[in-house]
């Protein structure tokens, strides 16, 4: 079955959320830690992206945010090939480090933000990685601290977030931890890692009861919320949503770049593509492909397409250079 289109447009809020090829880890020490919190919130400063809450595991993460004007896929390109980059320069190896591509699912803001904010950043709890609350507090992979006023980023909505509490930021905090302390014993919550009717509505008591009473309900496994928002969030995405980084736009986005490049060099395009390593050649693939993933997060895959050459020798010109 093909895989459906991502519901976007600017504005919209979106649980993401992004594992590591084949269940293996994706931060192997506090570089690692480091650099893909740094990735993930300068990114969201350059694209307009706002996050609101965010938990890093050993394998997998994620992400409360809400999508900007340059789309939510062009931010998670530009973020985690740009990670996946500095990860496999640092650990000598190659190849995809993320399970195929994100998950991000359109929620309702007004029924789960608050849902969501609890469910994400209880996950390092979940996994055990911290004993109790209190460690959770102090815990630095998850935006927890950021609310609780440990530490602040510029990238999290944290005075937006603590508005869900209270109007006063000392006691919107205690409010907050109180709703924390309350979802301990709620379990993995399966219902908030992704859309549908059953998932949206709560489990199959409730679905089976609406089947017996034949009331028709309009889902999607890419939406968290009642049958009218799916309609909504559909419709919009019908109307108005143009994905700025589809695959046709990419194409057209690396040819262009490539026939001015070719031109100014005086270097047909074919002989680009043809994988001779004669003259300038090589040289000219190297800055045509650093350019593609620095300035525009194009795939790896996509850029060894179009420049002819494998995807391997694509990540290999990419480890020897620094990005910023």
């Amino acid at each position: 079955m093909p895989r459906q289109a991502r519901l976007d447009a600017p504005g919209t809020l979106h649980h993401v959320i992004l594992r590591g090829i084949e269940r293996r880890r994706i931060v192997d020490d506090r570089a690692d830690q480091e650099a893909f919190i740094e990735r993930m919130g300068q990114g969201a400063l350059e694209t307009g992206i706002v996050i609101y809450a965010w938990s890093l595991l050993p394998n997998h993460a994620h992400i409360m945010l809400k999508s900007g004007q340059a789309g939510l896929s062009h931010y998670m390109r530009r973020f985690l090939t740009g990670y996946a980059i500095t990860y496999n320069r640092r650990h000598n190896r190659y190849g995809h480090l993320f399970q195929n591509r994100f998950k991000s699912i359109v929620c309702d803001e007004d029924v789960y933000f608050k849902e969501l904010v609890r469910y994400i950043h209880l996950n390092p709890l979940r996994a055990k990685l911290v004993k109790n609350l209190r460690e959770l507090d102090q815990y630095p992979l998850s935006g927890h601290r950021c609310l609780m006023g440990k530490r602040d980023y510029e990238w999290q909505d944290r005075k937006y977030v603590l508005s869900w509490f209270g109007k006063r930021e000392k006691e919107a905090r205690k409010a907050y931890r109180d709703y924390m302390r309350e979802g301990i014993n709620q379990g993995n919550r399966p219902e908030l890692v992704g859309g549908g009717l059953i998932r949206s509505l709560g489990g199959w008591s409730v679905v089976s009861s609406l089947r017996k009473d034949k009331e028709k309900l309009l889902t999607d496994e890419r939406v968290l919320g009642s049958g009218e928002f799916v309609e909504k969030i559909i419709r919009e995405a019908d109307e108005k949503v143009i994905y700025q980084f589809s695959r046709t736009s990419l194409q057209l986005k690396v040819r262009g770049l490539i026939e001015e490049v070719c031109a100014r060099e005086g270097v047909a395009v074919h002989e680009l593509r043809s994988g001779s390593r004669r003259g300038k050649l090589p040289s000219l693939r190297s800055a045509i492909v650093i350019r593609l993933v620095k300035d525009y997060g194009i795939p790896l895959a996509e850029i060894g397409r179009q420049v002819g050459i494998s995807t391997s020798a694509v990540s290999k010109i990419t480890s020897r250079h620094e990005f910023t």
